[in-house]
C-alpha cells in the first residue's frame, strides 16, 4: 500500500462518491471546483499521482476518463501527522513539520501514532530504505529487539533496533557495514516504536 497525502485521499474519496452517485467520473473542472483548485494542471498532477500509485486508471484525450481500480481502496485510512525526518544512519537533529499522511487503519496501531520520513540506509536489511515512511507508536518504553525512534542527548534522533545491556543501551543498525551506537542508558530516551513502513515508488 503506497501512502497518500491528505489531499490525494480527499480526491480519491470524492471520486468514489461521485462515481457511485452518477455512474461516471467528474471532469477536471468539477474536481478543481470541489477543492478550490483554480489550476487544471494541479488537478491533473493529483490524478497522475493517484494513477502512479495504482488507485485509478485514465484514458488519455477523453473527458471523464477516470476509472477506479477495483479493490485498491483496501482498509479505511487514517491521517497521521508527518512529524519530519528520522535518521537511519548517523543521528540527525529532530525536525518537526506540519504535514499529514494517509495510512491504512490496520497500520496505525492501538495507541497514538505518527509518521516519520527515513533518511539514510542503516536499516536496509530490515527493508527500510532512504525516503520510506515509518509509522510510529508513541511509546516511551521498548523491549529488546524492537525498532525504535531514539532521542540521544535530547537533540539527535535515530532509527535503530533497541537493546538494553548492563547499564547501557545498544542501538543496532540493520546494515552490516555500520557499527552499533552504544551509549549510557540515561542518555537515551525512547520516543516511539515502529509498527509499520510504507514506500513511495
Amino acid at each position: 500500500m503506497q501512502p497518500l497525502t491528505k489531499r490525494q485521499r480527499e480526491i480519491l474519496d470524492y471520486l468514489h462518491e461521485f462515481i457511485d452517485e452518477r455512474g461516471y467520473a467528474p471532469s477536471l473542472e468539477e474536481i478543481g471546483r470541489r477543492f478550490g483548485l483554480s489550476s487544471l494542471a494541479t488537478v491533473h498532477k493529483h490524478l497522475t499521482n493517484l494513477q502512479d500509485k495504482g488507485f485509478i486508471r485514465r484514458a488519455w484525450n477523453r473527458s471523464r476518463s477516470v476509472e477506479l481500480v477495483p479493490g485498491v481502496m483496501g482498509a479505511r485510512a487514517l491521517d497521521l501527522p508527518l512529524l519530519g525526518y528520522v535518521a537511519a544512519g548517523a543521528p540527525i537533529e529532530a525536525v518537526v513539520s506540519a504535514e499529514t499522511v494517509s495510512v491504512p487503519e490496520d497500520l496505525a496501531g492501538t495507541r497514538d501514532t505518527y509518521a516519520l520520513r527515513v533518511r539514510g540506509d542503516s536499516m536496509i536489511d530490515e527493508q527500510i530504505r532512504d525516503g520510506d515512511l515509518v509509522v510510529v507508536e508513541d511509546r516511551q518504553t521498548a523491549h529488546n529487539g524492537e525498532m525504535v525512534i531514539a532521542l540521544l542527548d535530547r537533540t539527535d534522533v535515530t532509527l535503530k533496533k533497541f537493546y538494553r545491556e548492563k547499564g547501557h543501551v545498544r542501538l543496532q543498525p540493520a546494515n552490516e557495514r555500520l557499527q552499533p551506537i552504544v551509549v549510557p542508558a540515561d542518555t537515551v530516551q525512547v520516543q516511539g516504536v515502529v509498527v509499520g513502513v510504507m514506500r513511495r515508488y
